[in-house]
């Protein structure tokens, strides 16, 4: 299904011209249209009227676009980056609590990678099994946690980290009561943010005997 319609509402005929852009950052990655349009859920027809003017994208299709291209919503719209710091303080993370876990941002937004800190809860997606593209470290800080690869399970204890590829089919419990705490990198642009392995269960996840 298309990320979106040519008439997704007035909020797309509020955005700026972006066809320049759209056309200069498509041939930035090496992309044919037909290849950016197939990635990104549209008609080669309906990117070429984007990137032509004839038509203004609508935010859906935006986001859409700016997974395919490895870049920010904001890039494509032209706007200067803010200055980020390379230094989050402990006091400006800040705890968010997803399906049971919670977890604090610990490195700058809107970068290749997402580093957060993560309590996971005692048996917190014990039967729910992820595959998306992209890569994942993570790092036991306290509490023992089960991580599933495959067809193979781990064990592990504080120091203990692992590395692996997104589209392993994977999943993670906290194998103690009192739950597990680990830093948790993951290469966000190569994956839509829903498709984290934070919180509950988002359309997509797949089970174990489906």
């Amino acid at each position: 299904m298309s990320p979106a319609t040519p008439d997704d509402g007035a909020a797309a005929d509020a955005l700026p011209a972006v066809a320049p852009q759209l056309r200069e950052l498509r041939r930035r990655a090496a992309l044919t249209l037909e290849a950016a349009a197939r990635a990104a859920g549209l008609s080669p027809a309906h990117l070429s009227r984007l990137e032509t003017g004839q038509r203004q994208p609508s935010l859906p299709m935006l986001l859409a676009l700016a997974r395919t291209y490895g870049t920010t919503v904001s890039e494509l719209l032209g706007e200067t980056p803010a200055d980020r710091d390379a230094v989050v303080r402990a006091p400006d993370m800040e705890p968010t609590a997803a399906g049971g876990w919670t977890y604090w941002q610990a490195g700058s937004p809107g970068r290749g990678m997402q580093a957060l800190r993560v309590h996971v809860p005692h048996g917190a997606q014990g039967d729910i099994v992820r595959v998306h593209p992209g890569e994942e470290w993570l790092y036991v800080l306290r509490g023992r946690l089960r991580l599933r690869l495959g067809d193979t399970s781990y064990t592990l204890a504080p120091g203990d980290s692992a590395h692996f590829d997104s589209l392993t089919p994977h999943r993670i419990a906290a194998v103690d009561h009192g739950g597990a705490d680990l830093l948790f990198v993951h290469t966000l642009l190569q994956s839509p943010a829903a498709a984290l392995c934070l919180g509950g269960p988002t359309e997509g996840d797949r089970h174990d005997g489906t």
